[in-house]
Order: structure tokens, then C-alpha cells, then sequence
């Protein structure tokens, strides 16, 4: 299969472009799949023997998402050394917090938090978790500091509705499509005009885009939601009190726009959300100190 595979440049391109347009890799076909992974992976100088990607369906679209091969191969392609910086338990919140941070051979420095929750964990429960933090960390942070968004497996299985997806690797043919979730029932209709355009002033006011808006209110709903329509209204009542509440927070720090979307996108596309003043206080603290 693999030497049969179209590589001129202009067929790569189209692939790209298909990619970009759609948003989602299972609307490309097998063949498709497969030269858009090997071209990742050349252009990132990675081994696409080693399988440093996996395939996952976030917020209903097929994307890519980094394995632990993805991040060893990086910090030795690019130089990048990584330390602990910091660790600490937030007793109040229940969590553990680790701080990485990654230097390049030419010098550059980058940060990255990573935290778990470790209320009421004990033993090797606990033991596991504080390990966790530290490889979320150093993942993030080696992303980060490379200039790749993507989602680091340690973080998968802590997204809402997120379903790993078993791609073969030679064809790109899907062997296990994830199952549909049947359609929820809107006790009270859908989300009014009102709320819908109350909740496109508050996404602008924490800093979040359309895409990443998705995001976070899926992650905040425990359900994929694809468009704000999507919502009932007690749901997109729920998503209105708790942005203004963000909001709130974000205006108290006095957290300028830039750092907003920042932390905002940050947190949507690692399926995190803020439930508590303290726990938004302790990111942005931390992205004010990279």
C-alpha cells in the first residue's frame, strides 16, 4: 500500500488543504490519512515508525494527539533540555501542581504547567498521581516550546467525550469508529437568541475563539457540543452564569486580553475548565512568571 501512495508535492498540498478546510481527518480517505501522518511527521523530523501520534475524536471531529514517542523524539531533534521548576500542593483545591520548564540549544525558555486533582487519593493511588502531574508537565512543556498545540496522550483521558480511535497505520483505514452518543433531550427547548448572543459577548470577554468556545463548554458540559445551538436553555443558562463568573475573576486580576486567550485557549484545548477563583489564580500566576 505504501508504495503505491501518491508523493508529488501538489498531491500532498491537497491533502494539507482537505485537512485545513475540513477540520477533520476522517473525511479524508484511507489514502489520504496516511500521507497526511507521514507528512506530519516529516515536517516535525519524526519517525512515523514509531507511531508518535495516535488518532482521538475530540468535540465530534478525528484529529491527532501526541504520544509519549512524539515528545522524546522532539527534545532530542531540538535540543531541549527540561527541569522541574517547581512543585507544590494546593491543599485547599485538592491539587498538585508541577512546573517545567524547557530550555533549547540556542537558549530559548519555555514553561508549562501540569495538575492533577489528588483529593482523598492515598498510597499508590496517590504516588501515581503526583507522577502524572510531572509527565503532563514535561509534555506540555516540550510541546510548547517546539511550537505544537496538539494534545499529549497523558491529558486524553481527562477530556469530556474525548474517544481514542484505532487508525491502521499502513492503510489509514478507521477499525473502530467511536459510538455516536444518542441525542440528549432539551427539557426546556433549545437556547433562546438572547443567550445566544449573551454568550457570544462573554466567550469575547474571557478571550475565547468560536472553535476553542466549543471546547471548553463541552469539557464544562461533559458532552460534545458543536455549536452553541446545541444547547438547552438550562445548559446555556449554566455556560452564561459561569462565564460571567470567569469573567469576574479574570477582571479582578486585572489579567490584560492577550493573557486571557492565552490561558482561555490553553484550557479549552487541554479539556480543563475553571471552577474556582483560586484555581484560575494559580494558571494565570504561573503564565505571568514564563
Amino acid at each position: 500500500m505504501a508504495h503505491e501512495l501518491a508523493k508529488t508535492t501538489e498531491e500532498r498540498m491537497a491533502v494539507l488543504e482537505k485537512v485545513v478546510v475540513e477540520g477533520d481527518l476522517s473525511k479524508l480517505t484511507p489514502a489520504e490519512r496516511v500521507i497526511y501522518y507521514r507528512n506530519v511527521c516529516e515536517s516535525l523530523g519524526l519517525n512515523p515508525l514509531t507511531r508518535p501520534f495516535d488518532y482521538i475524536v475530540l468535540n465530534g471531529r478525528l484529529t491527532l494527539y501526541a504520544r509519549k514517542d512524539a515528545a522524546d523524539q522532539l527534545r532530542r531533534i531540538h535540543g531541549v533540555s527540561v527541569r522541574i521548576a517547581s512543585r507544590e500542593f494546593i491543599e485547599p483545591l485538592g491539587l498538585y501542581v508541577v512546573v517545567a520548564r524547557a530550555t533549547t540549544a540556542d537558549g530559548r525558555e519555555d514553561e508549562a504547567i501540569g495538575a492533577v486533582s489528588v483529593r482523598g487519593l492515598s498510597g499508590d493511588a496517590l504516588a501515581n498521581a503526583i507522577m502524572k502531574a510531572e509527565t503532563k508537565a514535561k509534555r506540555r512543556v516540550t510541546l510548547s516550546i517546539v511550537g505544537l498545540g496538539w494534545t499529549d496522550e497523558s491529558e486524553v483521558d481527562s477530556i469530556p467525550g474525548a474517544q481514542a480511535v484505532r487508525v491502521d497505520p499502513e492503510t489509514g483505514e478507521i477499525l473502530d469508529a467511536p459510538a455516536q452518543p444518542a441525542p440528549e433531550e432539551k427539557e426546556n427547548g433549545g437556547a433562546t437568541g438572547k443567550q445566544l448572543k449573551l454568550l457570544a459577548v462573554l466567550m469575547g470577554k474571557v478571550g475565547l475563539g468560536r472553535e476553542d468556545a466549543h471546547r471548553y463548554v463541552s469539557a464544562l458540559l461533559g458532552r460534545q457540543i458543536s455549536s452553541a445551538k446545541d444547547l438547552s436553555k438550562e445548559e446555556a443558562s449554566r455556560v452564561i452564569d459561569h462565564l460571567q463568573q470567569v469573567a469576574g475573576w479574570l477582571d479582578a486580576m486585572e489579567v490584560p486580553e492577550d493573557l486571557r486567550r492565552e490561558v482561555m485557549t490553553d484550557a479549552a484545548r487541554h479539556g480543563d475548565t475553571f471552577d474556582s477563583e483560586e484555581t484560575l489564580r494559580v494558571v494565570v500566576e504561573g503564565y505571568k512568571a514564563t
